[in-house]
């Protein structure tokens, strides 16, 4: 059975204590306190050191590595000692205190040393730098292009690579080498998978299967139905989403987010939007404040329940899928009427929202609430004692506490293994602190676990929503500062200080202040963050996404090896790949 707790939140002055705290442990290195991030930087010989004590001392235990990104100062205003730097973010989540480990790199051929002997998302998060910035990570054990096509040439994410260069990209890699690399460090030699008797047998479960829906290549080394090596290949759905953004303003960026994640899409534009609100320090309107936490938990049940419906369709269950995407379809109209679209919404604006609730719509809400629950509970009574389902997910593709974390799972996968960890509790935001609702966390981390998780957490999203929907105050959605949201129609049209704060805001964007910076959201799958790097203009010289499904990918193998063929299946859908997020 899934648990319900109360997550436990550290309650703390971030930006002082969390410095303090590390100023003390790292007193010869230069520290700043940036949001809820204090920085160290290090040189490219400290690296090593930094991160494994940052890890492992026992006062410190940033043991989940959240991302690894650089940085190309090539046109950046300020100058720097070198024109690239690697950024390493990592948290403690117990305290949740959150650092960043900032390494100059003055040649990129020569790089830094590799995090993956610390971290099994390093491994992951290095070949992403490498392939958009071509910076070396020194030990690798496997260096090599993971977003973009391996054929392609140079590195899109540095600043003297033309955004409009086109390439054509069209030979299949075969992945030969990298699945028998995993075979022979499993014992499995060159002679014993030619063997007659214990022949291995390779074979590719997409891009073209039902279940990868065309955006992931597992290719998977059998022993019978059993596999015994795994290796995977993504960027199928990889449009550059970073480098445009370079080339937009924040606002506009925004629809750039919906494609995200096209499941909970409203949730892309809320996280996206507080994390420039946050580098600005602009405190919105406490009924957009509501509108968002409404919309958020709404939005989660959505993604939710797309993703139950698949994950036991995958395994079967047909009926599920009506029971539970009839709730997901018929939710549509209520997001039509209120946003215009009923897919991609784009219905934040830095500063507020687009628009208001329209008249009646708590009518229509508790109306969805209430076919939402009818659907869950239908849905609940075909699976909570069904032995088919217990014998596909329990004890089916496990991963352990401290293999999730070394992943740099989040979110429900994350709370499956028993780590109750959500930003929503710990770091809370939009008044989430003044709401009752639990954290369901699971224990053994398995596809069972990762199943009753969410449907555990559809439940406290309702609970959520009814009690904003009850608080929610009357006022503006908007923050009265002309330089940050649009100013009133009536303005525009009277006054020039309004049409020309309308004109600048139109086509130059909001500028925000020189300097970097990370926000991070408690999404559907887990921490979706956003790394800036702002030159003062009104479009960010770079805007990094810290995608949850990207690192849970990268753990795939290490919850299929060993098990059946049909298990990757099961598992692949508790995991909740979406290949937007992935790839981006």
């Amino acid at each position: 059975m899934i648990a319900t707790k109360i997550s436990k939140g550290f309650s703390t002055d971030m930006n002082t204590t969390a410095l303090e705290f590390i100023q003390a442990a790292f007193p010869d290195v230069p520290c700043t306190a940036n949001l809820d991030a204090v920085v160290l930087t290090v040189q490219p010989e400290q690296l090593e050191t930094t991160l494994s004590r940052l890890k492992n001392d026992p006062e410190l235990q940033y043991g989940l590595l959240l991302d690894v990104t650089a940085v190309d100062y090539l046109e950046y205003p300020v100058e720097q000692a070198t024109r690239f730097a690697v950024v390493h973010t990592l948290r403690n989540w117990e305290k949740n205190q959150l650092v960043q480990v900032r390494t100059p790199v003055a040649d990129p051929e020569t790089g830094v040393p590799t995090a993956t002997h610390l971290w099994d998302s390093a491994n992951w998060g290095e070949r992403e730098t490498f392939d958009q910035y071509g910076i070396n990570f020194q030990g690798h054990p496997d260096l090599r292009r993971i977003l973009n096509h391996w054929q392609f040439e140079g590195h899109p994410l540095r600043k003297d690579y033309p955004i409009e260069k086109g390439q054509v990209c069209y030979e299949t890699d075969s992945l030969e080498k990298e699945i028998k690399a995993r075979l022979q460090a499993k014992g499995v030699d060159q002679t014993t998978m030619q063997d007659i008797n214990t022949e291995i047998m390779f074979l590719n479960l997409g891009p073209s299967h039902p279940a990868t829906h065309g955006a992931i290549r597992i290719l998977t080394a059998l022993d019978g139905e059993t596999i015994v090596a795994n290796v995977n290949e993504i960027g199928y759905l990889h449009r550059g989403f970073e480098k445009t953004a370079e080339n937009r303003t924040y606002n506009q960026i925004v629809p750039l987010t919906d494609r995200l994640n096209y499941c909970s899409s409203m949730i892309n534009n809320i996280a996206f939007v507080k994390a420039v609100e946050s580098w600005l320090g602009v405190d919105i309107t406490d009924r957009c404040k509501f509108m968002r936490v409404i919309l958020t938990e709404f939005y989660r049940i959505q993604d939710h329940l797309v993703c139950l419906a698949a994950n036991l369709l995958d395994m079967g269950g047909l009926t599920n899928y009506w029971y539970l995407y009839n709730q997901k379809e018929a939710s549509y109209d209520f997001i039509s009427r209120l946003t215009g679209a009923r897919l991609t919404s784009s219905f934040t604006r830095v500063g507020g929202m687009y628009r208001d609730f329209y008249e009646g719509w708590e009518g229509d809400m508790e109306q969805q609430l209430r076919d939402i629950e009818m659907g869950v509970g239908d849905s609940l009574k075909l699976v909570e004692k069904n032995r088919i389902i217990h014998d596909r997910s329990q004890g089916v593709c496990a991963i352990s506490a401290e293999k999730a974390l070394s992943f740099g799972f989040t979110g429900p996968c994350l709370r499956a293994s028993g780590v109750p960890f959500d930003l929503r509790k710990d770091n809370p935001y939009y008044h989430y602190d003044a709401f009752d609702f639990s954290v369901p966390v699971g224990s053994k981390g398995d596809v069972y676990d990762r199943i009753f998780i969410r449907f555990e957490e559809i439940a406290q999203s309702l609970s959520i929503i009814r009690q904003a929907m009850k608080m929610i105050p009357k006022g503006p959605v908007d923050i009265a500062n002309n330089n940050v949201s649009l100013p009133p129609k009536q303005e525009v049209y009277s006054n020039i200080e309004g049409l020309a704060s309308h004109f600048k805001l139109v086509f130059e964007g909001v500028r925000t202040p020189v300097g970097e910076w990370y926000d991070s959201f408690e999404a559907a799958n887990g921490e979706l963050g956003f790394h800036f790097v702002s030159d003062g203009s009104g479009r960010p010289y770079k805007c990094k996404v810290r995608p949850p499904c990207f690192y849970m990918m990268g753990g795939f193998h290490e919850m299929v090896e060993g098990s059946m063929i049909a298990d990757a299946i099961a598992n692949l859908g508790s995991i909740n790949i979406i290949g937007g997020e992935l790839d981006r």
